[in-house]
């Protein structure tokens, strides 16, 4: 075994690089394990206010069950009636803004007509058959919207009926106490 300083130096280069590239591999590994601590106490702070959300929610739940399930299907019902009533209101008012929409719409129509007859008498006859289409076209869109209201309507009592029957028929499955 002859040892030549040729072979000495490209050892020598050869394990400079190699603690070069365990020491790169060693600074990654550190800046890992930084992140990995920073997220390791993330989620311990998250887990702790998740855990006492979790235990205000069982208390919660706690405190519902308490109650019998008669009263919590009665605080539904009520909440449904008063979101039957708004609803209602609603489709009421949602009614008299088409109605005024249509008002305003047909008012303006008349006056643009009569722009049109005072400049021109013969260019009026087709814009008056054009906005008269167009009135016939619009009431019929009017007529099925109040159509799909009133099946809505119908919806929505039917829905209504089941749910009372539905709460009568568990009323009476109910134990007395």
């Amino acid at each position: 075994m002859s040892c030549t300083i040729e072979k000495i130096l490209t050892d020598a280069r050869t394990l400079l690089d190699r603690l070069r590239d365990h020491d790169s591999a060693a600074e990654s590994l550190i800046d890992q394990s930084a992140a990995l601590h920073r997220r390791v106490a993330a989620m311990r702070q998250a887990g702790a206010a998740g855990a006492e959300q979790a235990h205000d929610e069982a208390a919660n739940v706690k405190d519902v069950s308490k109650l019998k399930p008669h009263l919590l299907l009665s605080q539904e019902n009520t909440q449904i009636r008063d979101l039957q009533q708004e609803n209602r209101e609603l489709w009421i008012s949602l009614e008299e803004h088409q109605d005024a929409l249509e008002l305003i719409m047909s008012k303006y129509r008349k006056q643009m007509l009569q722009l049109t007859r005072g400049g021109k008498d013969e260019d009026a006859e087709p814009v008056l058959k054009v906005h008269q289409a167009q009135s016939v076209e619009i009431e019929s869109q009017i007529d099925r919207i109040y159509e799909m209201g009133e099946v809505m309507r119908k919806a929505v009592q039917v829905d209504d009926d089941q749910f009372f029957t539905i709460q009568e028929k568990l009323a009476q499955l109910e134990p007395k106490y």
